[in-house]
């Protein structure tokens, strides 16, 4: 899967712990924000039945992909199809120019690759969850070889070794349906679908700052929705990463909108994941939780921060400015019920890894 700020790798095991805690063996399980779909994929593979929503179109294919896509009708064809896209010349086209001319986030050669195999997916008329399956093929190739640090708000000063190795293309991890039914990914606002979701348990991975995915990984975005949109600054983002804002993004309205879903959702039990730079509290967060679901456990874990912290803060000409903050950050996970559960007393749901 693509590299992604926030990505829940690392997490899994205690997320699907606290998941087998709340929810039945083959449950209706949803997440609201469902990102690089790492969970959805793990939960899925656990054999739940997951509806996965993500507001992004990036991530809305990686949710069709990776959650509602079942490797016994689909791996077949795809690999068939991604096998020919493979033997496709390079042709330069708005990819090319955009990001790996006016932009450094891809060698051109690799850059020539993706313009000739988007247009070719674009031209198939592909069913949906077949076109995700290629989507995701290609976005994974291209993050292959990047020259970033994982985050698109700027790149390398010079190629990084991996962006000099040709773009290959991998058939997606595809799952087979669980026995238990078929999963669905949506593409809405998480506020908005709330309302009618209704099921066994919930995982809530919200935004928790001022960091915007759309801008933070825009290229994809540009990538799957393949409108040639307009650009700004030195990382030629999509100028409706000015529009597109999300409540989750800004300080004053975050705590309301999360609350909002957390009174909405029809479902006996939420597990939220959310982190020590968040702006809720976590003693406002703690109480949001309990009112309506008054059971409640945490779960502390340290992690490393992602590598662009690490790395520190560069400006265009590749000179570092600013100081490096913490290198060590906590995630908690907050299970919340009707009921009364037992986090120690969980047996550990394995994954298909």
């Amino acid at each position: 899967m693509i590299k992604y700020l926030g990505s829940k790798r690392t997490l899994l095991p205690h997320i699907l712990r606290a998941v087998g805690v709340g929810a039945a063996p083959g449950a209706l399980v949803a997440d609201l924000f469902s990102g690089t779909s790492r969970v959805g994929h793990a939960l899925k593979g656990a054999g739940y039945r997951v509806v996965a929503n993500d507001h992004n179109r990036y991530a809305h294919a990686l949710a069709t992909c990776y959650v509602q896509a079942d490797a016994e009708r689909w791996a077949g064809r795809a690999a068939a199809i991604l096998a020919d896209l493979e033997r496709l010349p390079g042709r330069p086209g708005y990819f090319t120019a955009t990001f790996c001319e006016a932009a450094r986030f891809l060698h051109p050669e690799n850059g020539e690759r993706v313009d000739a195999i988007r247009e070719a997916i674009a031209t198939m008329g592909a069913e949906p969850e077949l076109e995700a399956i290629l989507l995701v093929a290609l976005m994974e190739a291209a993050d292959r070889v990047d020259s970033t640090a994982g985050l698109q708000m700027a790149y390398m000063k010079r190629w990084a070794p991996r962006a000099l190795k040709p773009l290959r293309l991998r058939l997606p991890a595809l799952l087979p349906r669980p026995a238990a039914g078929p999963c669905r990914a949506h593409c809405a606002d998480a506020e908005a679908l709330a309302p009618d979701i209704e099921a066994e348990l919930a995982y809530l991975d919200p935004p928790y700052n001022q960091h915007s995915y759309l801008g933070n990984y825009h290229v994809w975005e540009t990538l799957v929705r393949w409108d040639k949109p307009e650009t700004y600054g030195v990382a030629r983002k999509r100028v409706d990463v000015r529009t597109r804002r999300s409540a989750f993004n800004g300080r004053r309205s975050i705590g309301p909108a999360l609350a909002r879903i957390v009174g909405a959702l029809r479902c006996p039990t939420l597990v939220v994941s959310f982190n020590d730079e968040g702006w809720v509290e976590r003693a406002e967060l703690e109480a949001m939780l309990r009112a309506r679901r008054p059971h409640l456990e945490v779960i502390e874990i340290p992690y490393d921060r992602y590598v662009g912290a690490r790395i520190g803060i560069h400006n265009p000409r590749g000179e570092k400015v600013g100081t490096v903050g913490r290198l060590r950050n906590v995630e908690y996970l907050y299970v919340s019920s009707e009921r009364r559960l037992s986090l120690s007393a969980a047996v550990p749901v394995e994954a298909v890894p």
